[in-house]
């Protein structure tokens, strides 16, 4: 009896434990259905039976079918927002509520080219603006401006100015907190032109206020003491009077000439002239002038280049601006010269070169801006007034040449232009 009942006890437990393992079975089975998201068939579970493995079955089978498709429609969702987001010029970005970036589209690449496979990534690890991230949270709060401008620094010395716009959307993927979505507009040439203006009035403000501020000086003296001023004195008055009147002139000419080469017109009207010619006149009315009979003036010219089509009104501007650079700050007797190379890069370049005291190495990345100099009173002492290589530099580029100096100090200088020989007739 007692060997009878313990057969059934093993029996019993056999079954039992034959029941789990298929139960392990069907259930690893289940799992590897939901992570897979296939549907679970009959032929997964071959050892069970019972309508409520059945009714399981069934069950997850809907719900991964239903996953399935809702996972299709979210990348579906993502899919036409990155197509429609993604091909415009206005940088577009969106993140969770946890700042992993959902999307980014080819214009912020554009702005920052080292944002590249960001999607998943945190915000913080590639936009390092704490600014940015400020507005972000703001945006989250509602308390985001509509337009917000943020500078992005990037490196030591440069930086991106952005205008940002942020909004939450609803989340695609069924989460309760909503995404962010962010609109930045590239404003940074605007702030450089801003910049530029700025301090384009107070450059001309103060250059005007100078002159202006001696010739009001001496008339009210005049004015108010005309009868008691020696005659010699008025007469040197006047002159103060006419000198700074030439150089308030001599500045509104060149504003007015740096206005029109900066315009969306400059007027260029080229003619084709044998070159050599060209600067060899120019070399010799110099030769004839008083400020260059003090000076050895030379013309090295190169037979081999063929006329070329340029605006001989600008470019003799050119070279008459650089030539009255070079009498100006070079001592009587200084050797100046011009010459003509012939380049195997498909250009003529022109070399102005002098022998006088030279230009430091810290001015000469400058030397080419408007109202630059090294040496401003003995720059204003000489009648300059900044604008003459500004002025050089347009026209070379309105020409599509290139403009450059080589200095030392004590070894003279030697300014160059270039013209391209494609524009040959």
């Amino acid at each position: 009896m007692l060997i009878t009942l313990t057969l059934l006890l093993a029996l019993a437990l056999g079954v039992t434990l034959i029941k789990l393992v298929n139960h392990q079975h069907a259930i690893r089975s289940l799992h590897q259905a939901i992570l897979k998201r296939r549907p679970l068939l009959r032929e997964d579970l071959p050892s069970l039976s019972g309508s409520g493995w059945e009714q399981l079955c069934t069950l997850s089978n809907d719900l991964i079918t239903e996953a399935t498709h809702l996972q299709q429609l979210r990348s579906g969702q993502l899919a036409q927002l990155e197509a429609t987001l993604g091909n415009l010029q206005e940088a577009v970005l969106i993140v969770d509520s946890n700042n992993y970036i959902l999307l980014a589209n080819k214009a912020l690449q554009s702005i920052f080219p080292r944002a590249v496979n960001i999607l998943g990534q945190r915000l913080e690890l590639v936009l390092h603006s704490v600014t940015f991230l400020g507005y972000v949270e703001a945006v989250r709060r509602g308390t985001g401006q509509p337009q917000h401008e943020i500078e992005f620094i990037e490196g030591s010395q440069s930086s991106t100015w952005l205008e940002v716009t942020g909004v939450t959307i609803p989340a695609i993927n069924g989460q309760k907190a909503p995404w962010t979505l962010f609109v930045l507009h590239n404003i940074t040439k605007q702030k450089k032109l801003e910049a530029v203006r700025k301090d384009f009035v107070a450059n001309v403000s103060h250059e005007l206020r100078t002159p202006l501020s001696v010739i009001k000086g001496y008339v009210e003296t005049l004015v108010d003491d005309t009868d008691g001023i020696p005659a010699q004195d008025r007469a040197r008055f006047l002159k103060t009077i006419q000198r700074h009147t030439e150089r308030l002139n001599s500045l509104l000419e060149d504003l007015l000439v740096l206005s029109r080469l900066e315009s969306i017109n400059p007027g260029i009207r080229r003619e084709t002239v044998e070159f050599n010619t060209f600067l060899s006149n120019i070399i010799d009315d110099y030769r004839a002038r008083p400020a260059g009979k003090g000076h050895q003036l030379e013309f090295q010219g190169d037979k081999s280049i063929s006329p070329l089509a340029i605006d001989p009104l600008k470019l003799t501007q050119v070279v008459e601006n650089l030539l009255d650079n070079a009498l100006k700050y070079t001592p009587k007797g200084s050797l100046i010269g011009l010459h003509v190379l012939r380049q195997d890069a498909g250009e003529v370049i022109v070399c102005l070169r002098d022998n006088g005291p030279g230009i430091p190495e810290d001015d000469l990345p400058h030397i080419f801006e408007r109202f630059y100099r090294v040496d401003k009173g003995r720059s204003r002492e000489k009648g300059g007034t900044g604008l003459g290589l500004s002025i050089v530099k347009h026209i070379i580029q309105l020409h599509a040449g290139r403009v450059w100096v080589e200095s030392r100090l004590g070894q003279g200088t030697a300014f160059f232009f270039s013209l391209p020989i494609r524009l040959t007739s």
